[in-house]
């Protein structure tokens, strides 16, 4: 009988999922109600990504689901209720009393948040954004804006405009974009700074304890800082989008059908002679190559040998033979394997470049075909920005508890955005391989500017680390900044020729 009782209570708590309609006639319900994917996401509490992955066809499950269903259920019933004579007069009165309570008002805040015109705590939200409803609340000084006056004749001639020349801005207040508005600079949130002063607080200001519980939340607070930064973007992104065969790995453990161009690259021949080398570490190299041109969209199937600016992706090209491998590392990396081969986007636009009559390295690549979206190279700009200014702040201040959480947060953005367990929020295999493509471009460019300049360059490796021999620091400026270099490593290399032909010490 204990089977037969475990089965009852195994079918006690047993249920069926809600039932979710397409994933297109989700978004069209959102929509149609004039809804963005900011307000339902807050309401359900989860990012906007996550909505985002729900549109293109993910399924999401547990309690979430259950609240997902019940707000589209309700969605379709509102529309259907709009569309029909007799609904629509029965709750004529309701709908006059709502719109006249709330005056344009999408939501009342449980807890306040801050505004996203002056920064301040806020209790309601508009458009899906938190905001004060009474100017005089608002810690902005715009004034509300007001019909203007029809002006008065004018009695006196029109006085010429004094005479201005462009130049630097006096110095102020500085400002950063907010949408379509900017606001102080100060009075941004740093979700980076609060994360960091609570983890400090919490273990009772123990570094090491604070700075590993904040490595552990790296993806989600970097998910949460990005879809920060989004807020108010012009660009609507795909989180999860349908992937080609390509992007997918051939076996569990295995790669899929992308070549990122990883440089792992030494001078076969030194000249004669002892030489110091000096291995250089390049700082934020990950976090530079979040500057890259992303596809927004899914990606779509083109041929051709053709490269639209406009779009980035995937291309299938045959790459050019390289004839400087005895001073300068191939552009697409140590590959073996003759014939075509599938790219990214910074590698495909690196060949274009140093193929050009600029710097006629090699012949252009043959591009066969492409997977590809329309794309923009600032999409994670503010993300990256904000990365960036913690990170620098930190270095100055000595904060090595912010500095290792910031890494953490870019470094693993980057590593989770494939099919990991880690991310659930954002699934785009192709903004990995790009952004991890552009990083070993990134060091390409370092190592042709090293020889440009007169230096020997001896090897590359990897995203960071360059070794050259010559006077560096005339090259590259020395710090810890996302535009500096800093020393890993020196050692010499040959023999000294003022003692190459001295013969021995004998033996004593």
């Amino acid at each position: 009988m204990a089977d037969f009782d475990a089965i009852d209570a195994l079918l006690a708590v047993a249920r069926q999922e809600a039932p979710l309609p397409p994933a297109q006639e989700r978004r069209s319900l959102r929509e149609d109600l004039n809804l963005s994917r900011a307000q339902l996401a807050q309401a359900l509490g989860v990012s906007t990504s996550t909505v985002g992955g729900w549109e293109s066809g993910r399924e999401p499950g547990g309690e979430v689901r259950e609240k997902y269903a019940y707000f589209l259920e309700g969605a379709r019933a509102k529309l259907a209720a709009a569309t029909d004579p007799a609904v629509d007069a029965e709750l004529g009165d309701d709908k006059q009393a709502d719109a006249e309570q709330s005056d344009g008002v999408d939501d009342v805040l449980a807890v306040a948040q801050p505004c996203v015109l002056c920064g301040q705590p806020a209790q309601y939200q508009v458009e899906g954004f938190p905001q004060h409803l009474d100017p005089a609340d608002c810690g902005t000084t715009a004034p509300v804006a007001t019909p203007p006056e029809k002006p008065a004749p004018r009695t006196t001639p029109r006085q010429p405009a004094p005479d201005r020349k462009p130049g630097r801005a006096a110095s102020g207040v500085k400002v950063v974009p907010v949408g379509r508005r900017v606001q102080a600079a100060a009075d941004t949130p740093d979700l980076i700074g609060s994360a960091v002063a609570a983890a400090l607080a919490e273990h009772a200001g123990d570094v090491e304890a604070a700075t590993a519980a904040l490595i552990k939340r790296a993806i989600p607070d970097a998910m949460a800082l990005l879809d920060h930064t989004r807020k108010g973007g012009r660009y609507d992104v795909v989180a999860h989008p349908w992937l080609p065969d390509i992007l997918r790995k051939q076996t569990a453990r295995g790669a899929d059908q992308v070549w990122e161009a990883r440089p792992k690259w030494s001078r076969p021949e030194l000249p004669a002679g002892e030489h110091e080398i000096t291995a250089l570490d390049i700082n934020g190299a990950y976090l530079s190559a979040l500057k890259t041109h992303l596809p927004l969209g899914q990606l779509e199937h083109s041929s051709g040998n053709h490269h639209d600016r406009r779009r980035a992706g995937l291309h299938l090209i045959t790459p050019p033979a390289w004839d400087h491998e005895a001073v300068l590392p191939n552009p697409v990396g140590n590959r073996d394997e003759p014939g075509a081969m599938w790219v990214t986007e910074p590698t495909l636009r690196l060949l274009l470049r140093v193929s050009g009559p600029k710097y006629g390295l090699c012949d252009p690549p043959e591009i066969h075909e492409s997977w590809t979206s329309g794309a923009t190279e600032g999409l994670l700009e503010k993300f990256r920005i904000a990365l960036k200014d913690a990170r620098d702040r930190a270095i100055a201040e000595g904060d090595e508890v912010t500095l290792e959480y910031v890494k953490a947060m870019y470094s693993k953005f980057v590593s989770t955005l494939g099919e990991s367990n880690y991310n659930r929020e954002l699934y785009r295999t192709d903004w990995m391989h790009l952004i991890r493509s552009q990083a070993f471009a990134n060091l390409w460019w370092k190592a042709h500017r090293a020889y440009d300049e007169g230096l020997m360059v001896v090897r590359a490796m990897g995203t960071d680390e360059l070794h050259v021999a010559g006077d560096w620091r005339a090259v590259f400026p020395e710090g810890r900044g996302v535009t500096e270099v800093k020393v890993k490593d020196t050692y010499t290399v040959g023999t000294d020729p003022s003692t190459a032909n001295e013969p021995p010490e004998s033996a004593s």
